[in-house]
């Protein structure tokens, strides 16, 4: 199941995070580490701080966006503080952590960490089906790339050490009977009900406001099962074929 969880790393500005954030992983026995749009590649700095995890750094995907690194998950959990003009479906680090390894067994889990000043941006963060926030010393809670790493990567242990030692029984490895969507076929889907808006006149390109922002939320919110996305397409589809064969006689 750890296997399943892949730790991902937004545009990392100094290499040596890279490196503490690999270390931080490997104590806690997750490998899969992907870098999306680093500013610089793992150097001898990011071999230095990893301190014996540089087969994670040896092994990690680089790709350009944040779609590519999550498009084949079933799960995305992104970092995120509380205080967001639209609020999304929040978790703390141990719900994150037992979420995660619950859905690892049925797809790939992304734990999505942002750039060291400004962290994720809203659109990034609008990929993610959850947010996380670690609650730290309100009156200083400055975590560094790799201490967030650290935390989340531990939390997940604790979940997996739990299943293990059988404290939450059979089910708690097998209970998740779902199919859920993977990211890409989630974009798919808001790309479709997007063009189709436009088409109903829904949405005013000119004027798109926060429509999709919000749909997006809700449809995140509620994580539509595999055949529900299914219904949907299919009606929103049924909704283009009507709109178009009125068309000449509008």
């Amino acid at each position: 199941m750890l296997e399943q969880i892949r730790i991902v790393l937004v545009n990392t500005s100094h290499t040596g995070n890279i490196g503490s954030a690999a270390r931080a992983m490997k104590t806690m026995g997750l490998g899969e580490l992907w870098l999306v749009d680093p500013v610089s590649p793992p150097d001898s700095q990011a071999v230095a701080l990893a301190a014996g995890a540089s087969d994670i750094l040896g092994s990690a995907r680089i790709v350009p966006t944040l779609a590519e690194a999550v498009a084949d998950c079933g799960l995305v959990i992104g970092t995120s503080a509380r205080s967001r003009t639209l609020s999304w479906p929040m978790l703390d680090a141990r719900e994150a952590g037992e979420k995660a390894l619950a859905e690892a067994p049925r797809h790939p889990v992304a734990l999505v960490f942002g750039r060291e000043r400004t962290g994720l941006t809203n659109d990034e963060l609008q990929q993610c089906h959850f947010h996380v926030a670690i609650p730290a010393n309100p009156e200083y809670s400055s975590l560094n790339l790799a201490m967030a790493v650290q935390t989340l990567s531990y939390e997940v242990r604790m979940a997996w050490l739990a299943r293990v030692k059988g404290e939450e029984g059979e089910e708690a490895i097998t209970g998740i009977e779902q199919d859920y969507p993977l990211s890409d076929d989630l974009e798919r889907f808001y790309q479709h009900l997007e063009q189709t808006l436009l088409e109903t006149g829904f949405i005013i390109k000119p004027h798109p406001g926060q429509v999709m922002t919000k749909l997006r939320r809700l449809f995140n919110r509620a994580r539509p099962e595999d055949h529900e996305l299914n219904i949907l397409r299919g009606i929103l589809t049924s909704v283009q074929k009507k709109g178009r064969r009125q068309e000449p006689n509008s």
